[in-house]
Formats: C-alpha cells, sequence, structure tokens
C-alpha cells in the first residue's frame, strides 16, 4: 500500500508520534529521512515536516528542497519544520530568550481556518524549541499565537501549506489530534483505507512474493509481536515456518515453559532451546546498558545461527520488529536521534546468511494487537504486557548473575500475579520491576539488614511512545510491598516510579 501521507524526520523524537496519530485516523503514512525522501508525489495527499534536535540557524542544518512538494500538495510544519519553511521564505527565526518547553494555552488564533476548526480557547499545547519564529514568511499569515509566542501558528496565502511551533501529536497537546485530524482528514482529503483487514491480505501476498517457497525460522518469545509475526508467516507459508523458542536466562520466572505450551494449539512447529549459561558468559561483568544489549543481540544470533543449521536449506530469519524498534534505533544522521539500541534491529553479520523478513516492521504496538485480534489468536497471548527483547538483563541495574536473575523474577512474579488478581492488570500498559545496585539498611525482626532495593514500574499508553505512571492504589502497593519483602530473601525495601514518558523511558536502560 502507498502512504497517503509523507512525514520528513528532522530527527525528533516524536516523529513516531506523528504517524501514530495519522495511523489513528485509519490512513497509512511513511516516515522518510529529510535527505532520503520520494521525488513521486503519485497518491501522496499530503506531507507533513517533523521537529529536530538541530537549529535552522546553523550552518549544517537539515535543509531539503522542498518545493517539489509546497504549493502542490497541503504541507504541515511540525516546530522545527515550521521553522524551516519560515527560514526558507523570507521569515525569521532567531534565538528565544527562555527556551520554550512546556505547557502554553492558544490564546488566540484563527476559528475559521480549516486547521485550528473545532478547537477550544485557551486550548492546551506543548512547545519544545530553542529558537522561535519572530517573524512570518513572505505570503503568510499568523493564524495562532500564546501569550509569549506571537507566530505559533500561520498559513501560506493561497496554498495549503502550515506552520505550527507546538507539537499537536503529543498527549500534552489535549486537542493535537483534532488539528492532525483537520490537515490529514480535510485539507488533505486523505482516504481512511488503513485497515488490520487490509493489513492483513497486504502482507501475507507481499511475505509470498518476498520467500516463495523458502523455509523461514522465527524467533517466539511468548510475546505479542513474535506471536502475530508467526502467524502472519504461518497463514502466508504454513510447513515452511519453523520456530525457535530461546531460554536466555532471562524471562520472567516460568516463562519458558508456560510460553511452550501456550503454543501447542496453533499449529506451528517450535522447538525449545536452553541456552542460558551461553548468555550468563557474554554478559559477565558487563554494566552498561549498550554493551548489554549487544551482547544479548550477538549471542541471539549465534545461538539462532546454530540451530538454522539444523534445519536443512534454511533461507529466511524473521522477526517481530515494530516501527517503535526501527525509530529508536536510528542514528540522528538517519535521522532521529538514538535512545537506546534494539536486540533486534539492525543487518546481520556477515558469517550469517539468513535474509530477514519483518512483517511488522511498519505497525506499532496497539496496531499488532488490532492485527493479532483479526487472526484470532489467544487472549491470553494478545494482551500480554509489553516485555523487552533483552529481558530482565535491562531491568537489573549493572552486572548480570544467576542469583540476581533469581531475585528479580520472585519480585516480578508477585508484582504481576498480584495485578492480575486485583483486576489491574489490564489497566496497564506494560508493568515490571527494576533490582537496584542500591542495599540499605532495614530491620527484619529484632536484627538489622543491609539487603537490595527494588523499584516498580507500571505504566498506562496506547502506543508505548508516550506514557504515564499508572496510579495503582496505595492498599494495593502496600500489599505487594509486603509480601516482596516477606517472601523473596534478599530484599528488604521497594519503591514505586511515579516518572512519565517523557521525559523518561519506560525501561530503566
Amino acid at each position: 500500500m502507498k502512504p497517503q501521507i509523507l512525514i520528513l524526520d528532522f530527527g525528533s523524537q516524536y516523529t513516531q508520534l506523528i504517524a501514530r496519530r495519522v495511523r489513528e485516523l485509519n490512513v497509512f503514512c511513511e516516515i522518510h529521512p529529510y535527505n532520503k525522501f520520494p521525488k513521486d508525489l503519485t497518491g501522496l495527499k499530503g506531507v507533513i515536516l517533523s521537529g529536530s534536535p538541530c537549529s535552522v540557524r546553523e550552518n549544517e542544518a537539515p535543509n531539503p528542497d522542498i518545493s517539489i512538494f509546497k504549493g502542490k500538495i497541503p504541507v504541515l510544519g511540525v516546530c522545527y519544520g515550521a521553522q524551516l519553511l519560515a527560514q526558507t521564505n523570507d521569515g525569521k527565526v532567531e534565538a528565544s530568550n527562555t527556551r520554550e518547553y512546556g505547557r502554553a494555552k492558544l490564546s488566540h488564533f484563527d476559528s475559521s481556518d480549516e486547521l485550528l476548526k473545532g478547537i477550544s480557547l485557551n486550548s492546551q499545547v506543548w512547545m519544545s524549541h530553542g529558537d522561535t519564529i519572530t517573524q512570518a514568511p513572505k505570503d503568510a499569515e499568523i493564524i495562532a499565537s500564546t501569550d509569549s509566542v506571537k507566530v505559533a501558528a500561520y498559513k501560506f496565502k493561497n496554498e495549503w501549506t502550515y506552520g505550527i511551533q507546538f507539537h499537536p501529536e503529543v498527549t500534552h497537546s489535549l486537542e493535537g489530534k483534532v488539528i492532525i485530524k483537520n490537515f490529514v482528514s480535510e485539507i488533505c482529503q486523505a482516504i481512511p483505507n488503513w485497515t488490520p483487514a487490509s493489513f492483513v491480505d497486504t502482507t501475507i501476498k507481499n511475505i509470498q512474493n518476498q520467500v516463495g517457497k523458502d523455509k523461514v525460522v522465527l524467533g517466539l518469545s511468548g510475546g505479542v509481536d513474535s506471536s502475530v509475526a508467526a502467524l502472519l508467516l504461518h497463514k502466508a507459508i504454513g510447513k515452511n515456518l519453523f520456530c525457535i523458542f530461546v531460554d536466555n536466562g532471562l524471562l520472567r520466572k516460568n516463562e519458558f515453559e508456560s510460553v511452550l505450551d501456550s503454543y501447542k494449539n496453533l499449529g506451528l512447529n517450535v522447538v525449545g532451546v536452553n541456552a542460558k549459561d551461553l548468555f550468563y558468559k557474554a554478559l559477565a561483568e558487563l554494566t552498561d546498558p549498550e554493551k548489554k544489549r549487544k551482547a544479548i543481540g550477538k549471542t541471539f544470533i549465534d545461538v539462532f545461527d546454530a540451530e538454522s543449521h539444523k534445519i536443512e536449506d534454511v533461507k529466511w530469519l524473521a522477526q517481530g520488529t515494530i516501527y517503535p524498534d526501527v525509530i529508536e534505533s536510528v542514528s540522528v544522521k538517519g535521522p532521529s536521534v538514538t535512545i537506546k539500541s534494539h536486540h533486534n534491529v539492525g543487518g546481520l553479520p556477515d558469517y550469517m546468511k539468513l535474509k530477514i523478513v519483518e512483517p511488522l516492521r511498519m505497525l506499532f504496538k496497539d496496531e499488532v494487537r488490532l492485527v493479532g485480534k483479526e487472526l484470532k489468536l489467544d487472549d491470553n497471548i494478545l494482551h500480554r504486557h509489553p516485555f523487552p527483547g533483552p529481558g530482565l538483563a535491562i531491568r537489573i541495574l549493572g552486572d548480570i548473575t544467576a542469583e540476581k536473575v533469581q531475585i528479580l523474577q520472585d519480585v516480578d512474579a508477585i508484582f504481576i500475579n498480584g495485578l492480575k488478581s486485583s483486576g489491574l492488570y489490564d489497566k496497564v500498559w506494560q508493568a515490571g520491576a527494576i533490582y537496584l545496585p542500591v542495599q540499605s539498611v532495614g530491620v527484619m525482626g529484632d536484627e538489622r539488614t543491609y539487603e537490595n532495593a527494588v523499584a516498580l514500574r507500571a505504566v498506562t499508553s496506547t502506543d508505548g511512545m508516550t506514557a504515564d505512571w499508572a496510579h495503582l492504589p496505595y492498599e494495593f502497593l502496600a500489599e505487594i510491598s509486603n509480601e516482596i519483602i516477606n517472601k523473596v530473601k534478599g530484599v528488604n525495601r521497594v519503591v514505586y516510579d511515579i516518572s512519565s514518558k517523557p521525559p523518561a523511558t519506560i525501561e530503566w536502560e
């Protein structure tokens, strides 16, 4: 399916959120680096220019030729995109006296403009820039202001080209979705034909065309991503799909056995591989989270390489890579700034001859669930919380040992089981425990203890790209804390993480 909306990425951490909001309107869009966008406008309804960590005033600032589409199809510049449109069209962009970051209110705006229809007076928006537009571009009119930002939004006369200095894609812009809908559905008149059913049909055909009659090996984790990928591949190539589940020693408590059992009725060929010792050896004495991720990724590939050689003539390695994995792993030149690398993203080493197939690469997490529902995936897997590919290795701050893994598995099991038994599990997007490199004094009975602290983390979200900490009942947290300290030897303190994303991430590493 060809994209109707093209998003040019200038390096903003929010670029994927723009895509997410467009997809919520059932409109297919794609993100392309600002310097590698397609010149063929066939089927394209509109273009969105993202924000950026760069300043348009820098000599090396991204500055592509956008005349190819400006004035021909609708264009929306967001933050840096708005400043770029202004800078290149006789407007003025200057360093702000005070960094404009955080909540602001649209105190003045043209409610008759197509972009701002349905917006409330003093609507809250999210600013995130160090530069500011002090003079609107030539042939443009200001359509919105805040108390401190005169040119909060503008429109070029006689064309559907807009610039806004705030970020409508983030949840902090309370009516941002209305603005995006106005642009995509009304101004661009994009057709809402991006549905789970259409994705399934298109993807199965694409897999068949890509893979043919070759054999494919897939790593199953028990999570929704790999499970949906498996079902899509199974529908496309049937018996030529071979699934492997690797026990890396970093899974949740008893997960290896339960995951294998959960796939019995799906008709998949699944082999379980116990590789704990290999992963522990690779992780020995590593404390840096990036080094841990890379060690896990390399070992994961080594295990797969060895296992795939046991399958005659296997040609492809399938992965459950999803869009946020891809976006967060791209360098600033690619261009989104790297937050963290993902073990299942990127090229394979030369010695490994398997080619990659990633049927979910263009989907966000909640889209994966919708596709899983379309495929009638079991609810126990479909609604399972996300779990990081590197597993508990990135929830143990510091070096990894079997003893620490066991402690964290026990803590995590109490927390997750408690959420389920209290009816809170489905109200939370993701939850887990973090083993802290901190020891503290405690008293148990009449004895002084000096043991470990653990943090509990639970967030609410729709797509994992932004998240708020879950407001779990105090009584529940008190019960879980008490149970952990009483039952898990080596832990005498439990804390609860109340950080949102942004500025924090969901995982600590």
